[in-house]
């Protein structure tokens, strides 16, 4: 591709130590293993700044019946269930193939027990990959399946033991299904976690109404898509000032379609963006997206785009909760 489809100078920037060309990450579970999209003519690896590979296991995963996917007004239930190859193919069959010339590529682990975060985070930091991104949301077997990041100590408990074994940048993926956010991001940059995604899909359900049968073969999904996006953007509020005290870069996503959507997110203190669904209609988002914040920076005299991280203002402004309670 030529140099003009590029991102722009003013969007590289740094996360987690890691050099990335642009702001947007391209989120686990939307882009397979990283070269979904390298077939679509007009898209390039190259103009996004991370890609996290697909969810990955232990052990091979079939994943859930179907129906696994489901468009719902502007936005979309998935239940795949985790369907991958295993660590070892990744790493020995897949990785080999990607070009990491391109753009950084980020694992994303999961598991059903502490010890198996642990053992596919133990081989993929003994592998290219430059980061790796732990999925809390996984149910934890040994504890009755419960979700491991609904539970800010269990969540910390999984990053501490990930911690352990690897030295490559650690991100974990935070769950908006759970009572503290706040606490959760806390608790797991003090266990070790480098940076933070925020949020991970919402559950949700669909229902045939002749059948009266669930759409989805797994009853519940996850939801993703415009119609989270202003529930993403508070919780990513939320989880900003925890990650500014300590530090810690944080991917910000959920329902981002357009360079507005991902401006939002960076004034509410993302120092990246991640797209996922989005692709789904418009596999050419990213360049659009990259240009409108190229745009955006030069008409406000920004010259990167980490200089606008955070930069929402909230000088006269005293939020209320309870202002916001029906009646």
């Amino acid at each position: 591709m030529n140099d003009s489809a590029l991102p722009d100078s003013s969007l590289a920037l740094d996360f987690c130590g890691l050099q990335l060309a642009s702001p947007i990450v391209l989120l686990s579970g939307c882009v397979g293993f990283g070269e979904e999209y390298t077939r679509v003519a007009g898209f390039s690896n190259r103009q996004v700044g991370a890609v996290v590979l697909k969810g990955t296991t232990l052990e091979p995963r079939l994943g859930n019946p179907p129906h696994r996917i489901w468009e719902t007004p502007m936005g979309m239930l998935n239940a795949i269930g985790l369907q991958n190859p295993g660590v070892d193919v990744v790493i020995n069959d897949i990785l080999p193939t990607l070009d990491f010339s391109e753009t950084r590529f980020i694992a994303n682990v999961c598991g059903s027990t502490i010890e198996d975060y642990v053992e596919v985070t133990r081989r993929f930091d003994d592998s290219p990959i430059d980061a790796v991104e732990i999925n809390i949301s996984c149910p934890n077997i040994k504890e009755g399946g419960v979700a491991f990041g609904n539970y800010p100590d269990m969540s910390a408990r999984v990053v501490a033991a990930c911690r352990a074994v690897t030295a490559k940048p650690l991100i974990t993926k935070l769950s908006p299904n759970q009572t503290d956010i706040r606490e959760n991001a806390r608790l797991c940059i003090e266990a070790g976690s480098d940076g933070l995604a925020v949020i991970n899909t919402i559950m949700g359900m669909a229902i045939d109404v002749e059948s009266r049968q669930p759409i989805i073969g797994n009853v519940q999904g996850g939801l993703s898509g415009p119609a989270i996006k202003p529930i993403a953007l508070l919780k990513m509020h939320q989880v900003d000032d925890i990650a500014r005290r300590h530090n810690v870069p944080v991917i910000g996503q959920g329902g981002i379609t357009t360079a507005s959507d991902a401006l939002e997110f960076i004034l509410a203190g993302a120092t990246t963006v991640g797209v996922g669904t989005a692709l789904f209609y418009d596999p050419l988002a990213c360049q659009k997206i990259n240009d409108g914040i190229a745009d955006y920076l030069a008409r406000h005299d920004y010259d990167r785009v980490a200089d606008l991280v955070g930069q929402m203002q909230l000088d006269h402004v005293t939020p209320d909760p309870e202002s916001c309670l029906a009646g």
